[in-house]
């Protein structure tokens, strides 16, 4: 029978409601029934296909965080004046500026004093600059915590971390030297403790507001295991596997550790490439050296770019059209296919931002 005008069958409350809260399933459950429900003639219809498009759109960038290229992680000396203008000029993502183990005890103070005057100098183009403080249980971190606070560095990495306590003593210290709301926490886990107690600490930490950020310390790790290291890590597997876990159960960044060997740059890449296959965002670092081969591991590809973009408009074209199946080069397409594209998409366009915009070498 004739359908109503489309204001009347959808009034606006209805496509508001759609809009915010139309999950994926549903979106496209709805778009297999566009043909049973209205003819190809009907005014509704375009008006429906217009409210998928709209709903896929808003659900993919509205619900979606900014997918921030942090695929190398260099550390460096805070006590090490010229690394760190060096550092300046380096195609790391990240610079995370070392008050604890690159730094002696006698160099302490005067170290996090240089380091504060670097971050706020700035000169690092759109990279990322944290700076890791010493732990709290030692007589540095606090004062570290204080100085970081208002440097306005994007983040503190906090060593060493094994449950609650540390993760509430570091949130009420950067509030109580007035950090802004936007800085936020990079916990390490290094410790078979810390490892069994990830999902308490990434629980909290998302409750308190500022954990943005999970590393591994496999160097530590390897130790207090016992472990030998390995070229194929086996030992470190279920930890680092634990850990990618707890990171993407709270949405958080997880980052592998550091690859001691600066010379064995054929076992640092499989390092990488093994790290990029489990899920891990990228890899911290300790030398310059190994910038090249983590940048490209940890990069989507030029075919797996070409490709998202084919699974995005080949699923906007089945929206549009009515069709209930997407397929391409034979291959089932499903939302969580078209997610994984959208990421994949704002990653390479960060990238290519983020070489854009570095200082000339």
């Amino acid at each position: 029978r004739p359908l109503s005008p489309p204001q009347k069958l959808f009034p606006a409350p209805f496509f508001n409601m759609i809009a915010l809260r139309l999950p994926y399933r549903l979106s496209g459950a709805l778009a297999r029934s566009v043909p049973a429900v209205l003819t190809p003639s009907s005014p509704a219809r375009a008006q429906f296909t217009n409210l998928l498009v709209a709903c896929r759109q808003l659900t993919t960038t509205a619900t979606t965080p900014t997918h921030r290229p942090r695929r190398s992680v260099l550390y460096m000396p805070g006590s090490n004046a010229k690394a760190i203008n060096k550092a300046k000029t380096l195609p790391a993502d990240v610079i995370i500026m070392d008050l604890e183990d690159a730094v002696a005890p006698d160099s302490k103070v005067s170290a996090r004093q240089q380091v504060v005057k670097f971050v706020q100098e700035g000169g690092f183009g759109l990279r990322e600059v944290a700076v890791r403080a010493n732990g709290l249980d030692t007589q540095w971190g606090e004062e570290d915590i204080a100085a970081i606070a208002k440097s306005g560095a994007a983040a503190v990495a906090l060593p060493k971390v094994e449950g609650r306590a540390q993760v509430e003593e570091a949130h009420r210290l950067l509030s109580k030297y007035g950090a802004p709301p936007d800085m936020k926490l990079w916990c390490m886990i290094e410790t078979p403790l810390g490892v069994l107690r990830t999902e308490e600490i990434c629980v909290v930490g998302k409750e308190l507001g500022r954990l943005e950020a999970l590393i591994m310390g496999t160097s530590d790790l390897t130790k207090e295991l016992r472990a030998v290291h390995t070229p194929c890590r086996h030992p470190l597997l279920p930890s680092l596997q634990h850990v990618l876990l707890c990171a993407r159960a709270s949405s958080l960044v997880a980052l592998d550790g550091v690859h001691l060997n600066i010379k064995d740059l054929d076992e640092f890449a499989k390092h990488c490439q093994q790290a990029m296959e489990m899920g891990y965002d990228g890899k911290t670092l300790i030398h310059p050296s190994q910038l090249e081969i983590t940048n490209k591991t940890f990069a989507p590809s030029a075919v797996q770019v070409e490709f998202s973009q084919r699974v995005i408009e080949a699923h906007a074209k089945a929206i549009e059209t009515g069709s209930g199946v997407v397929l391409l080069d034979g291959k089932l397409i499903e939302n969580l296919h078209v997610d994984e594209a959208h990421r994949i998409i704002q990653v390479d366009a960060a990238i290519k931002a983020l070489q854009a915009a570095a200082p000339p070498s």
